[in-house]
């Protein structure tokens, strides 16, 4: 007997690698996708996939949208998904004949990849994520991003023998696209919560630099540690400089 799971995607103009990732998931008998406004044919490529369930929503942030999408699943177990991650055999495998424990959250290695090349410096390496859980005893936060599960005292982590793929970029419109995104939804979150200035978003994004190019080990990855560094620090110097210019107003 395999376990009953239902896998839960976040979907929006995910056209590219949609297909992929689904076929990755024919084995799990319900496949959930929550779009939220995609206008490519990602969601004509899900259709076509017997076990995938469809709904849409518009972005309410997304802790919101993945508690959302989670309450649509008829399973109480939840492996949750993005559209550009892509399960080996093997995990499906381990995850349908795991022996399931209510009180743990299962945490699962991802391997992330910049324009298919697989990156082991900035912080992307050993970069462990909590995706397998049961609905009934753990849920996400309402983070508008960075979203994550709640954990409290109860529930023990375990991790995962095999790992997934994950194609974080391609290219680099793809790193400012998001950094401009997920900056706004910070400094939108803590406006009025969170203090900054314009010296704060400086030193801090110098950190950021110095932290994945030098102590993460960017500089050994050549051009790839190299974008990464930089859009990082891009990305925390505009969070705290949109946040100081939101509470200024």
């Amino acid at each position: 007997m395999y376990n009953k799971i239902s896998v839960t995607i976040l979907t929006k103009d995910s056209t590219k690698y949609i297909k992929e990732c689904l076929e990755a998931l024919v084995r799990f008998d319900e496949v959930i996708i929550l779009d939220n406004g995609s206008t490519d044919d990602t969601m004509e490529k899900a259709k076509n996939f017997k076990n995938v369930k469809i709904y849409e929503n518009e972005f309410i942030g997304f802790g919101a949208l993945k508690n959302l999408v989670i309450s649509k699943a008829a399973n109480s177990w939840i492996f949750s998904v993005d559209s550009d991650e892509i399960i080996s055999t093997e995990l499906v495998e381990e995850i349908l004949t795991l022996d399931l424990d209510n009180t743990k959250v299962y945490s699962i290695l991802r391997d992330n990849y910049y324009n298919k090349k697989l990156v082991k410096c900035c912080g992307w390496d050993n970069d462990f994520v909590n995706r397998l859980f049961n609905k009934n005893t753990t849920k996400f936060n309402e983070k508008q991003v960075h979203e994550s599960l709640i954990l409290n005292d109860n529930i023990k982590l375990e991790k995962l023998k095999n790992s997934f793929k994950h194609y974080s970029f391609d290219e680099a419109s793809q790193l400012l696209h998001k950094m401009d995104k997920y900056s706004t939804l910070y400094a939108s979150e803590h406006k009025g919560i969170k203090s900054s200035s314009p010296a704060k978003a400086l030193f801090r994004s110098m950190f950021s630099f110095i932290k994945n190019y030098f102590f993460q080990k960017g500089f050994l990855c050549g051009y790839e540690g190299l974008i990464i560094s930089i859009s990082n620090a891009n990305g925390v110097f505009y969070k705290y400089i949109k946040l100081y210019e939101e509470n200024k107003k």
